[in-house]
């Protein structure tokens, strides 16, 4: 009976090692979105010079500025009469709050009088607890029988040295952050200097504390350059940069609302019980120098700054509203010509959407291909018609791209797709300097030797009412195929919508194949990037990087024309493509990468686009099954991207696939954590969408990517390029990009609030994770 239970036992073990997984679902609702909002004098505030920041407890906050006071009444900032010159502090106490002006104490709650504390210079910081405590720059004092005494210290402590802050604690608790160190005092007794130690057996003897507080479960903060320590009364914690802490420089802290915010010369940092993140630049603040933050019960926070008040906070939102909030900007300020073709815009003044300066970009196709597949998703999984809508304009935007090429000036092959378009109202593009004759030598001359150069680049169709532009790429070729796939399936509903997927994919399929897989342009040769042919990506030394790639490609492209159209001749382009030029075994290995961060994201983009399509479509099990672990193979280099486009697609991909080899079979799906990474992001996209300036390799919680992860070796080194502690990236609220190609690894990011981005970065993934179950409202 033993051994019957034995192999009963292990047969159960065996069935669920190898049992197909489940993927795992988000059950969505109402989430914190973060916002925040800067306020200068054009709002009403003094002077942009905040020196001090507070709220009462009756909920007012409290400006200091060099020029006086302003409260905020929630619309805008009042002045406050009666305090006149530089407020570097604001205290709240029980039933009143106290302003330091020079070295004048004012009360301004509940009616501006004299406070009648001590005139005294030289305060840094102030607290009561029955008498008021002032951190000073010859220590610590208080106030005894109306007049200022130095705190007492213990016997054989070191001298504070200048006190920068001082809080109130519960149970009669003072606490003092000093030059020399850490002090606290229990119940007027003299002043001890506290040295932190944890249960790792890091021991701290801090100096420069420079910030303090308490949060509401008593537990005490500080900051310091040793890093920030935290005491819930009977053990401490600590942080340094390889717990993820960021910086190190403080000049203020404060808690409320379960986060504890540290403040200083270069940002600031919330801790929410899960870790910590970073706050820096203009899409948070208005200025990196923070001189106070207050927090209130909710956890919203206000700064001080150079440049004016700063404010983050939350607002409810779910997931779909969020969708929303983006589709209506990109109906408003992004889509571009008759057709709303999707990329990004200028604005004339930072961050201000009140004048649009639009402009055409080389992957108008591409992008306004992944906008519109994310609407398919969208009608697929909600049935919204504004969805359906939105989907059908994408596809004529996109099939215009195809029919101006065959109504143009200059004959060109049937079949042609053009990059983009341009209402002949605007300035010749082809008088701009990169493409003229002269402008396309200098291009080939000085980087890319293949680089094409011919005239014109942009040629007018026959109505003259656009001119289109040539020499597209494989990108814009892979975007085009990936939407008209999710378009005849998700959306495409009568025949005759069907009928026009159909004619449009058959035309640019027919061209590639009569043209030995080849975009053949007006001037009879292939453009620059869309040569897929099987002698170059086999035989030509100029091709083999785009060998595997491509040869992804070509196989996907057959795979949708094949499914939307029915016609067996694409079935047997790719069987000839495998037997006769082992395309198959090309894709098996999509793009040769040195390590973790050493791809193109254009590339992985690319690639991701064409392995759904592949997987999803092929009818070849065999095809179906080494794409799906060319995939697994693919985003295991990319998974520290926390990329929900990615992860989705890898996900509906993989799982319920299995792949075998001489070792076994083997279930594919991603590594555990996929979903959470895939929904840190989506949540924590910023609603601002401008281009804001972001620095972060600075950080004490980055390690640096190696050498083998930087570039080819023709390529300039990529500096300042890493990962967190957590070997993952930046979260998304602490990088920009337009697109989905841009480098997540990239640490610092330029920008000056004058490109506004559309929100299709976040609306593909999101509705392709609602139409896959992954994620359920």
């Amino acid at each position: 009976m033993r051994i019957f239970h034995f192999f009963l036992f292990a047969t159960i073990c065996l069935i669920t090692a190898y049992a197909q997984p489940v993927p795992p679902v988000y059950h969505a609702g109402v989430f914190q979105q973060e916002v925040s909002r800067a306020y200068t004098k054009a709002d009403g505030l003094l002077s942009n010079n905040v020196l001090s920041i507070a709220i009462s407890n009756s909920g007012k906050v409290y400006a200091g500025t060099d020029k006086g006071l302003s409260t905020f009444d929630g619309a805008s900032w009042k002045t406050i009469d009666g305090v006149d010159g530089p407020v570097t502090l604001i205290v709240i106490t029980n039933d009143a709050v106290i302003a330091l002006t020079g070295a004048t104490w004012m009360r301004i709650e509940p009616k501006i009088e004299p406070a009648g504390w001590n005139a005294v210079d030289g305060v840094n910081d102030a607290a009561l607890a029955n008498t008021p405590w002032f951190a000073m720059n010859n220590g610590i004092n208080r106030i005894v029988s109306e007049a200022i005494q130095q705190a007492p210290v213990s016997p054989g402590a070191p001298y504070p040295g200048e006190a920068y802050c001082i809080k109130a604690g519960p149970f009669g608790a003072i606490a003092a952050g000093t030059e020399n160190g850490l002090y606290l005092s229990s119940n007027g007794a003299a002043f001890k200097p506290v040295y932190p130690n944890d249960e790792s057996g890091r021991s701290w003897a801090p100096r420069e504390v420079k910030a303090l507080t308490f949060d509401e479960q008593s537990r005490m903060w500080f900051g310091s350059p040793q890093g920030v320590g935290m005491f819930d009364g009977k053990s401490w914690t600590l942080f340094e940069g390889k717990d993820g802490l960021p910086i190190n420089r403080f000049t203020c802290a404060a808690a409320g609302g379960g986060a504890v915010w540290f403040g200083g010369p270069v940002g600031a940092i919330r801790y929410d019980g899960d870790g910590f993140a970073y706050r820096q630049g203009p899409r948070w603040l208005p200025g990196d120098d923070v001189r106070g933050v207050t927090v209130n019960e909710k956890g919203e926070a206000w700064f001080a700054t150079a440049k004016g008040v700063g404010f983050i906070g939350f607002q409810d939102m779910t997931l779909a509203q969020k969708a929303a909030f983006y589709e209506d900007e990109a109906d408003k300020f992004i889509k571009r010509t008759e057709f709303g073709y999707l990329s990004e815009v200028n604005l004339e003044k930072p961050g201000d959407k009140s004048h649009i300066i639009y402009s055409d970009s080389d992957n108008d196709g591409l992008w306004t291909s992944m906008y519109g597949a994310g609407e398919c998703f969208a009608y697929a999984a909600t049935k919204d018609p504004k969805a359906k809508e939105r989907a059908t304009k994408a596809f004529e935007a996109l099939r215009y791209l195809s029919i101006a090429p065959a109504n143009g000036e200059i004959e060109q092959q049937p079949g042609f797709v053009a990059r983009t378009v341009l209402p002949t109202t605007e300035p010749d593009p082809n008088l701009r300097h990169g493409h003229t004759l002269e402008g396309q030598r200098e291009d080939r001359d000085n980087g890319d030797t293949l680089w094409k150069v011919y005239t014109p680049r942009w040629v007018k169709t026959r109505d003259g009412k656009y001119w289109y532009k040539t020499d597209t790429s494989s990108d814009e070729l892979d975007g085009h195929y990936f939407f008209y796939a999710q378009y005849y399936e998700l959306a495409a509903e009568t025949d005759a919508e069907k009928d026009a997927v159909r004619e449009v994919v058959r035309n640019l399929t027919d061209h590639l194949m009569r043209n030995d897989y080849c975009l053949i342009d007006h001037d009879g040769t292939p453009t620059r990037w869309a040569v897929y042919s099987p002698d170059a990506l086999n035989h030509d030394p100029n091709w083999w990087s785009e060998r595997g790639l491509k040869s992804l490609s070509i196989l996907s492209y057959l795979t949708v024309a094949e499914h939307i159209t029915g016609d067996a001749k694409y079935s047997d382009a790719i069987r000839e493509l495998r037997e006769k030029d082992a395309f198959d075994t090309n894709a098996m290995i999509a793009k040769v990468q040195f390590g973790i961060g050493s791809g193109n994201q254009s590339d992985d983009e690319m690639a991701v686009m064409n392995y759904y399509d592949l997987i999803r479509y092929t009818k070849d099990e065999t095809l179906r099954s080494e794409m799906a672990y060319s995939f697994y193979q693919y985003w295991i280099m990319d998974q520290p991207e926390m990329n929900p486009f990615f992860n989705y697609a890898f996900a509906a991909c993989s799982y319920g696939i299995q792949y075998s080899n001489p070792w076994g079979s083997y279930w594919l799906q991603p590594w555990e954590g996929w979903l959470d990474d895939s929904m840190a992001t989506l949540h924590g996209f910023p609603l601002d969408r401008a281009n804001w300036p972001l620095h972060n390799s600075d950080r004490l919680d980055i390690v640096l990517l190696p050498r083998q992860a930087q570039a080819e070796p023709y390529e300039e080194p990529r500096r300042s390029r890493g990962v967190r502690v957590n070997g993952k990236v930046l979260p998304i609220q602490e990088r920009h990009f337009n697109h989905w190609n841009t480098d997540p690894y990239a640490l610092n990011y330029g920008g000056d609030g004058r490109t506004l981005a559309s929100g299709a970065v976040y609306l593909l993934p999101y509705y392709m994770g609602l139409y896959h179950g992954f994620i359920q409202e």
